[in-house]
């Protein structure tokens, strides 16, 4: 019989409102020790006043918020605010993440607290195995950028002991790799977590449960995205008068849940015979045949050939005599790590830079439309009916037609909101609007750099909807992986190598290079030596130490101080190794209390093991 978990956070007939918008409405629910709870909901509804609430950082309007005695909170919000008022001061990233006096001993010679500084581009190459620095924990605060933010806010949250992790779209600003690497750490992660994100990938990799919250009211699912979506076709089916378009849509991203890659296996087993029920009649999510067709047909055998093209940034090179072709109908998704040239690529692409050597040949059919991060192009002083009709009155959508009000309610502007001014929008209303004005204009050529950025569930798969009967050429730039296997039929990567490559097996094969890649940089050629974390901390200590030994190279004792340090680094590399798969073995074994009582006991040897190990190494380098 399984125990309930204690909660940490009640929250007992609480209600929310501001001015005459209820956001909250005598809503119930806890936090339990341990749970991972997913929080979705349309842009506006209050997610980010929930996570407030449970923080206690805004107080009920009515209702009450109680916390477990002594509870610990990490919490990291979406507008970049760091812990405290450093913001305001000359304060370091360091003072920041690590407490300011903390001695430099005190992170460095901890392996949880290094592994996160790297992961997080804080300290080493932005990424393992990328050739850009790392932000620096030196570098003052008051001049980040919003990602440069996140990324110091996380590890402030990350390295700390928490009961309880609040995380308002954390995903921001982080790419692919950076993507994975949370989820990795969140699910190796003690504690409970409550998260808000639009990432759905990330969503399905970290938690077990999830929260839609919808007109002031919060219905709770059990697992991750895919779950939530089962459940919520589930009750859509039984409940009267639900809209019928909200359920084909949502019967047609079950559509692809089930047909998607192996890898996607947080569905509950019991509940696969009822989704194959639920999508036994429900065709492909496109007509990957006939939009070719179709493309062809406007667009003629060229759209873009990139031929033995060098393109640079100011001094970096991005590719190197690279040639690459887009065909009538390509959908193709671009990954790589954040300065890898993605952007600069799509500019390429859209005529707004030029190549060092090399042609880009674009058809003489092609009409592009290219929406960009920043979505600066809105003008401020119309309305949204207004700004699409502007572009145009009608948008051909293959074989469908949608007038400018049409589009904009598949977009969430209903029609009370569609007279909104353009410059009273949210930044993912401002996303969403911008996107409908390139519909409008009907390009047979789609560059999305960032599409899914500010956007809520709802609207991504409304926009998955339209790209799927968008019959044309498509180049998505994403850090979204659900977005890119769910739209795109190919993966190419930029990885740093003055190449384009193609990814037969998608995002994971990507990821999969870039451990690789990691693995053969930290290799050394003696035996392998310490990887990951420690290679913070070691690289400075192993380059002294070879000057050093290289003054005493012919001493006997020297010899074998080397021997001996060449084997601890072989031990390191193999304890390293066995404490990675026993993360991934508690991840794995979540729900037996049991098995995770045993894992974690051999973890914590493990980890001791190591902490000696990496002690004798680095007095042993002393003496070198």
């Amino acid at each position: 019989m399984t125990t309930a978990r204690p909660n940490l956070v009640n929250l007992e007939a609480v209600s929310k409102a501001y001015g005459t918008t209820v956001v909250l409405d005598a809503v119930s629910l806890g936090v339990g020790a341990g749970e991972r709870i997913g929080l979705v909901g349309p842009n506006g509804a209050g997610k980010t006043t929930l996570l407030r609430l449970l923080a206690r950082r805004e107080q009920p309007d009515t209702g009450r918020v109680s916390h477990t005695s002594g509870l610990r909170i990490g919490y990291v919000d979406q507008r970049g605010d760091l812990p405290g008022s450093a913001a305001g001061r000359g304060d370091t990233v360091r003072d920041v993440v690590l407490r300011a006096g903390t001695a430099e001993h005190e992170w460095a010679g901890d392996a949880a607290v290094r592994a996160v500084l790297a992961g997080l581009g804080l300290t080493g190459p932005d990424q393992p195995g990328q050739d850009q620095p790392g932000l620096g924990m030196d570098a003052p605060v008051g001049p980040l950028s919003g990602g440069e933010r996140r990324r110091v806010g996380l590890a402030a949250a990350l390295i700390h002991p928490t009961d309880l992790l609040i995380l308002d779209e954390p995903t921001n600003h982080l790419d692919v790799e950076g993507v994975a690497w949370l989820a990795a750490h969140l699910r190796a992660r003690r504690g409970a977590l409550v998260v808000v994100t639009h990432d759905r990938w990330f969503l399905d990799a970290v938690c077990d449960g999830t929260w839609e919250l919808s007109r002031g009211q919060v219905q709770r699912y059990d697992g991750g995205y895919a779950a939530y979506v089962l459940a919520r076709a589930e009750r859509a089916k039984l409940a009267v008068g639900a809209e019928v378009r909200r359920q084909n849509l949502l019967r047609k991203e079950l559509a692809w849940l089930r047909r998607g890659p192996p890898a996607r296996t947080s569905k509950p087993k019991f509940r696969i015979e009822a989704a194959a029920a639920l999508v036994a009649d429900v065709p492909p999510p496109r007509d990957t045949v006939e939009l070719h067709r179709f493309a062809a047909s406007r667009l003629g055998k060229t759209v873009y050939d990139v031929e033995d093209v060098t393109l640079r940034a100011g001094e970096k090179t991005l590719l190197e005599r690279a040639t690459w072709r887009l065909g009538p109908g390509d959908r193709v998704g671009l990954v790589g790590v954040n300065g890898s040239g993605k952007t600069t690529f799509l500019r390429l692409l859209a005529g707004e830079v030029s190549p060092a050597v090399g042609r880009v040949v674009v058809g003489r059919t092609v009409r592009a439309a290219c929406l960009s991060q920043d979505v600066t192009e809105l003008p401020p002083t119309l309305r949204v009916l207004e700004a699409v009709s502007e572009v145009g009155l009608v948008a051909r959508l293959g074989t469908v037609e949608l007038s400018a009000a049409q589009l904009a309610e598949r977009f969430g502007f209903p029609r009370g909101r569609q007279w909104t001014p353009v410059a009273d929008l949210s930044g993912g209303e401002r996303r969403r609007l911008q996107l409908m004005r390139l519909l409008m204009g009907e390009p047979n050529v789609l560059l999305l750099d960032e599409p899914t950025n500010d956007l809520d569930v709802d609207t991504l798969t409304s926009l998955e909807d339209v790209l799927d009967g968008w019959p044309g050429s498509l180049v998505v730039v994403s850090h979204d992986r659900y977005l890119v296997e769910r739209v795109c039929d190919t993966v190419y990567a930029l990885l740093g190598d003055g190449k384009l490559s193609a990814l037969p097996g998608g995002v994971e094969e990507y990821l999969e290079r870039r451990r690789a890649a990691v693995r053969a940089e930290v290799a050394v050629p003696a035996g392998s030596g310490p990887s990951g974390a420690a290679a913070v901390r070691n690289t400075a200590v192993r380059n002294s130490a070879a000057q050093s030994g290289a003054v005493r190279s012919g001493a006997a004792q020297s010899r074998t101080a080397k021997k001996e340090l060449a084997r601890l680094e072989r031990v390191l590399a193999r304890l390293e190794e066995r404490e990675a798969a026993l993360h991934h073995q508690l991840a794995e074994h979540a729900t037996d209390y049991q098995r995770v009582t045993e894992l974690d006991a051999d973890l914590r040897a493990v980890r001791a093991e190591r902490e000696e190990a990496e002690t004798a190494w680095l007095e042993l380098s002393d003496t070198l």
